[in-house]
């Protein structure tokens, strides 16, 4: 093996390395029995991060419109508690938040395909605490997701 190989071999990662050697990963949700592609696949990264934002946007909004009334050093901290609120009761109730549906995702339990409101608050208190949100499986799922049993599908 050349220094190109050892190289190229280590910027790829191992996953790279283990798929070269013969192990076979499989397609993201393939273990939990969903679709490689199309509706109820696993949400990818892209449209996961770009749905928070959005998310994250309004929350800022309301936070600075209408609670702290343009006070800056407060709005990040009352941002983050109407995000809880929102994200609890959307996610509860209809399956995603404004964000999440703009982007053509929804939030679904593994076992029942709805979320109820004590398991969407359980992932909701992982999401604010934001470690949990960072730590992925091989499906793409968070900590946070696994833990309430839940997973972000296409619509």
């Amino acid at each position: 093996m050349d220094n190109r190989q050892a190289i190229g071999s280590w910027l790829s990662g191992p996953r790279a390395a283990m798929e070269e050697a013969g192990a076979d990963f499989g397609y993201r949700g393939e273990q939990l029995g969903l679709p490689e592609e199309g509706p109820n696949s696993i949400a990818r990264p892209g449209r996961r991060l770009g749905a928070l934002a959005v998310d994250w946007g309004l929350c800022v909004l309301i936070a600075y419109g209408l609670i702290t009334r343009g006070y800056s050093p407060a709005t990040s901290n009352w941002a983050l508690g109407v995000f809880f609120v929102l994200s609890a009761l959307t996610v509860g109730t209809v399956g995603s938040t404004p964000g999440k549906r703009l982007f053509g995702i929804r939030v679904v339990a593994l076992e029942t395909g709805t979320v109820s409101p004590g398991r969407s608050l359980l992932r909701t208190v992982l999401l604010c605490l934001a470690i949990p949100a960072l730590v992925w499986d091989r499906d793409g799922r968070g900590l946070h997701d696994r833990l309430a049993k839940t997973v972000e599908v296409r619509i």
